[in-house]
């Protein structure tokens, strides 16, 4: 018998330990990564790379692939795909893999907000600041001429970084002790980071033991689908 054939939206490590495991277990798995990450780390099976130009072109591939099963694995904050997904998909099952929200816990500071615009605005004049949302999104903290410190994430941002901003260029993941070190040398006031969530980082937690507060953007809308927040429970699933 042909084994099921299925594409996973990846790009993150839930992505990647379900492509390993499910082409372990005989499936016939295609991963797509959208390509902005330089040398990211591959799942096993076979790999697509790049965009599919929109709904009806992510479409027309499951289609000509003979797609069986669509895996929503992107990252929380990766909408866009999810809703293309959901509009292109059909009469194919779409299941999403998304880990569980991170929780507030005791000595946690956090100042939840809906949006970076909102992350930007409520962060007080003159802060030194650790913004951890990733390249696309910096631009506006740039934009503040009062804010300071330090950006980190893996790829170079697509516009210019200012003298009074430090670049950290660094994949996770990292040590509560890697963190305080980041805090102390850039004398962080705030950290601004998006709910990924999963693992508790370990940012959260040096944050809380030298009482920084967190700015914490909630995650954007993504329409219904049958989600799983650990490969296992997917597995399950599939049983």
């Amino acid at each position: 018998m042909q084994a099921k054939r299925i594409l996973i939206l990846g790009g993150t490590s839930l992505a990647r330990r379900a492509a390993d495991v499910l082409v372990f277990r005989g499936f016939d798995v295609t991963s797509s990564l959208a390509g902005v990450t330089h040398n990211p780390l591959l799942p096993k099976g076979k790999l697509r790379v790049g965009g599919f130009g929109g709904v009806d072109g992510l479409r027309n591939y499951l289609q000509a692939e003979g797609i069986e099963l669509v895996i929503d694995a992107t990252h929380p904050f990766a909408a866009k795909i999810s809703a293309h997904t959901v509009a292109a998909a059909g009469p194919i099952k779409i299941i999403r893999l998304s880990p569980p929200h991170w929780e507030k816990q005791s000595g946690d500071t956090w100042i939840d907000v809906l949006n970076i615009a909102q992350a930007v605005e409520n962060l007080p004049h003159g802060a030194r600041v650790a913004a951890t949302v990733g390249r696309k999104e910096i631009e506006p903290f740039f934009e503040r001429p009062d804010l300071s410190g330090v950006v980190r994430m893996i790829e170079l941002p697509p516009v210019p970084v200012p003298p009074r901003w430090t670049l950290v260029q660094e994949r996770p993941p990292f040590t509560v002790d890697q963190e305080l070190g980041l805090f102390a040398e850039h004398h962080i006031q705030y950290l601004v980071s998006k709910n990924a969530g999963g693992a508790r980082a370990a940012k959260l937690g040096a944050a809380a033991q030298v009482n920084i507060p967190v700015v914490m953007i909630a995650r954007p809308f993504k329409p219904p689908a049958q989600t799983f927040s650990t490969v296992e429970d997917l597995l399950g699933s599939l049983a």
